[in-house]
């Protein structure tokens, strides 16, 4: 193999890369998980045929995300995972699951039911008490994945000893780029952090900086064997890498089982079906800048507007003062702290 495409391969020469498409997942983040089902239905059984490797369905949040008080998906989950069964006959469909709301017995129901896999996501902070939920998860279904949200709220240091102590049964563990703030250092950075006690390391890149693409390309070049997309790049905030985007990718890298020209079609076809929800793209470009999720920016206008400082500056005061994942009470405490400096600053001003 020539053209330096040695660094995207494992030692068989071979690409150790695998593609799973969230479009029906995180792609309902974009639609405030209202979805028609037959639009998932037709998607279902396109995409069937693609070469994909997982297709994740449900609401973005998490399966049963309305149990702690989000919007609730219109479809519900036996629907879900009739509508996979029937149309999904070559490609393993799973969920997204938290386990601040999803049952551990509800996963037991979906693997019967015929769910391939599961991806369980949580902050690093919270894995410590949620082991006996990764440790029951794998008793229920046979592929669990760890995705680690907002993986770069953790000091490295401290990230590497607490993934030490998740199981290593898992299937794989995941770096997720939750704020689209990464750049390509950095995704190798914890590429290597996580490679170097699993065997399996995945990457979810989002797009607020332009950079899920090339994030996902460097994890690649890292060692990671698993990359996510969703289709036209729709999803939370920023939105996603693109999995017709990546599929060509890794073609032109000689690892082309995937279709993308299937995927670019149907990539278009979402693009004209689903009523995205228009975003402020300041504030998704000010969030991949300074770090800051999606989830944050309603409250970031309120605070903002209330007591009249800059966005942009109360986010970066706020994240230097939380612990871990930032909260609303950051942004009023940075916001206060922010008129304590102005107003101290303006009486040296009037001394001087």
């Amino acid at each position: 193999m020539d053209n330096g495409l040695e660094s995207y391969s494992d030692q068989d020469g071979k690409s150790p890369s695998q593609l799973l498409d969230t479009t029906l997942r995180d792609g309902s983040y974009a639609v405030d998980f209202q979805l028609e089902p037959n639009f998932v239905r037709g998607l279902l059984h396109d995409i069937d045929a693609c070469g994909l490797d997982y297709v994740e369905i449900g609401h973005g949040i998490g399966a049963e995300a309305e149990r702690a008080g989000h919007t609730a998906c219109n479809i519900e989950l036996a629907e879900w995972s009739r509508l996979a069964n029937e149309e999904l006959i070559q490609t393993p469909w799973g969920i997204f699951a938290q386990p601040s709301f999803t049952r551990l017995s509800t996963l037991k129901w979906m693997c019967q039911e015929g769910m391939g896999f599961v991806r369980i996501g949580m902050e690093a902070h919270k894995i410590a008490a949620n082991l006996d939920y990764l440790e029951t998860a794998l008793s229920h279904c046979k592929t669990v994945f760890l995705a680690i949200m907002k993986t770069n709220n953790t000091p490295k240091p401290q990230l590497e000893n607490i993934v030490r102590k998740v199981p290593r049964e898992i299937s794989g563990i995941y770096v997720v780029d939750s704020c689209g703030t990464m750049l390509p250092a950095d995704v190798r950075s914890y590429i290597d952090i996580f490679s170097a006690d699993f065997g399996t390391v995945g990457f979810h890149g989002h797009d607020n900086l332009g950079l899920a693409n090339a994030n996902s390309l460097e994890a690649i070049a890292a060692g990671a064997r698993i990359i996510d997309g969703s289709l036209h790049g729709i999803g939370r905030g920023g939105g996603n890498a693109a999995t017709e985007l990546l599929a060509g990718i890794l073609t032109k890298l000689e690892f082309g089982k995937h279709d993308f020209r299937t995927l670019s079609k149907l990539a278009e076809h979402c693009r004209d079906s689903m009523d995205v929800i228009q975003n402020d793209r300041l504030m998704q470009v000010m969030g991949g800048v300074v770090g800051v999720h999606s989830s944050l920016f309603p409250a970031v206008d309120k605070v903002s507007e209330k007591y009249m400082v800059d966005s942009m500056e109360l986010m970066k005061c706020a994240s230097k003062l939380a612990m871990y994942e930032l909260k609303e009470h950051d942004l009023y405490a940075a916001a206060t702290k922010i008129l304590e400096t102005n107003c101290n600053h303006k009486s040296i001003m009037v001394n001087i």
